[in-house]
């Protein structure tokens, strides 16, 4: 079986942030490092050249795939932010009410971090944080 390429690095997440192009799209990656931060109550680290992650989570799928992956993410990109582990079961009702946001298998996509409400994505981190780690969320 391949060996997963998006591991964590030790590399400088506040580097990573500081080289973020466009200046908005920096601007969105720190101010959602410190609600992650925040929320989590755990320092982040990097996932491979472009994943700020928080936790571990070891995943296994029922085809015998596994592997290790943060239980919440997200990752500033050109062209839109991609925040991962935000999809857990119950959290439908919050992602419709987050805003512009695109649903891909794995993440959501936002354009830009305005154009989405805070205390909603505040309130996804916390659920899918808890959710994930095994503690009940109602």
């Amino acid at each position: 079986m391949a060996e997963a390429k998006t591991v964590p690095t030790g590399e400088s997440v506040s580097d990573f942030l500081a080289a973020v192009e466009p200046a908005g799209r920096r601007a969105d990656g720190f101010e959602l490092r410190e609600l992650f931060d925040r929320v989590t109550d755990t320092d982040a680290v990097m996932w491979g050249p472009s994943i700020v992650g928080y936790g571990l989570h070891h995943y296994r799928y029922a085809s015998g795939r596994e592997g290790d992956w943060p239980v919440v993410g997200f990752s500033p990109r050109k062209a839109s932010i991609s925040l991962y582990g935000l999809q857990t079961p119950g959290a439908e009702e919050l992602i419709d009410r987050l805003g512009k946001v695109k649903i891909g298998a794995g993440c959501l996509w936002i354009g830009r971090l305005d154009t989405v409400d805070r205390h909603v994505l505040e309130d996804l981190v916390d659920r899918a944080w808890v959710r994930t780690r095994g503690d009940d969320v109602s």
